[in-house]
């Protein structure tokens, strides 16, 4: 190996650290493995199976390794099967971490080691939600199961080929896209936020008609409306709401609306910027594709009375909307990095 130039930045093992093709598949299956955790939180709380099981973290005084299997009936299938799941991926992550630690880059070493950390404090918080019983826990522990899906694939992206091997040349990113993507994507996690919070208070169908709301475009929320509303909500065998709920549901819908401008907005700037990195192109056409099923989703979930098998997918489509949007944004960064070496 030769020495390193004087002149140099970075030693030859930071500036180009070696692919390893099974540690990147490894990664993207740990990825995939939390989107499948997400779906099966979903699930629960579609369900209404939150509490199903009471305790934690045994499963109705059994260690929860060896619950019968003959006694996973109604919610606590979904409920025990989410811990179960949950307990694989995070020792999957733990192994992340370690394999993670042999790689040259010192950052992601260090990326690698936080992730099983935030995994254990996302078991916490969901072991807390039961033995508390608050909903508020519940809505922290979805919020940050969304935030460890985006850490996790990007560790899956900083270990792709495409990332370690791109050079200067790969094409060109729009002015300020970075910033832009990252906006967005705080707007979309500020989104998520809140249908977390609607699914936890049980507040998802505080209005129960899609395009218009009650059959006016914003509802009245005035203390003798609501109790109209609730008069018809209970003859239909449903929930009573508050001005709350309702108001809560409508700051959904209109953030829905931002979210689907925003990146439409972001994905046409990117499309007629002439030289535009091909990838940033092509996973712009998927982010825009993803946000409009996200939004047929949300109608259906209304139109279905929340059917737990759409509402779930509603869950995991915006998972994956906010993660293009978080990869979209390093691979932004990346191509600007590289415009800038080849600059100097």
């Amino acid at each position: 190996m030769h020495a390193p130039s004087p002149h140099s930045h970075f030693s030859p093992e930071t500036s180009r650290p070696r692919y390893r093709w099974a540690l990147h598949r490894y990664a993207c299956f740990c990825a995939g493995s939390v989107l499948f955790l997400i779906c099966l939180g979903g699930l629960v709380t579609s369900h209404e199976a939150g509490m199903s099981v009471p305790d934690w973290p045994t499963t109705y005084g059994y260690n929860m390794f060896y619950f019968p299997w003959q006694d996973w009936v109604g919610g606590i299938f979904f409920e025990h099967s989410h811990r179960l799941v949950a307990a694989g991926v995070s020792t999957m992550a733990a192994i992340l971490a370690v394999w993670l630690c042999f790689q040259e880059r010192i950052w992601l070493r260090w990326m690698g080691i936080v992730v099983p950390v935030f995994f254990l404090l996302e078991a916490v918080l969901g072991g807390l939600r039961v033995r508390l019983s608050e909903d508020q826990l519940g809505i922290l522990h979805g919020c940050l199961a969304q935030l460890l899906f985006v850490a996790v694939s990007l560790i899956a992206l900083f270990t792709s080929r495409w990332w370690i091997e791109a050079r200067p040349g790969a094409g060109l990113t729009p002015p300020l896209w970075t910033g832009r993507t990252l906006a967005v994507c705080a707007l979309i996690f500020a989104q998520l936020l809140i249908g977390a919070t609607m699914r936890h208070e049980h507040a998802g169908l505080s209005i129960n008609d899609f395009p218009l709301a009650y059959g006016q475009v914003w509802p009245k929320t005035d203390p003798g409306s609501v109790a109209t509303y609730n008069l018809d909500r209970l003859s239909h065998n449903e929930q009573v709401t508050t001005a709350l709920y309702i108001n809560m549901q409508m700051i959904h819908r209109l953030g829905a609306v931002l979210v689907t401008v925003a990146i439409l907005a972001v994905a046409v700037a990117m499309w007629l910027t002439t030289g535009t990195a091909t990838i940033l192109r092509r996973w712009s056409a998927v982010w825009v594709g993803l946000v409009f099923v996200q939004f047929v989703l949300g109608a259906c979930t209304i139109w279905t009375n929340k059917a737990a098998d759409v509402a779930t997918t509603h869950v995991a489509v915006g998972a994956l909307i906010l993660v293009l949007g978080a990869m979209l944004t390093a691979i932004s960064w990346r191509l600007q990095s590289q415009g800038e070496l080849a600059t100097r």
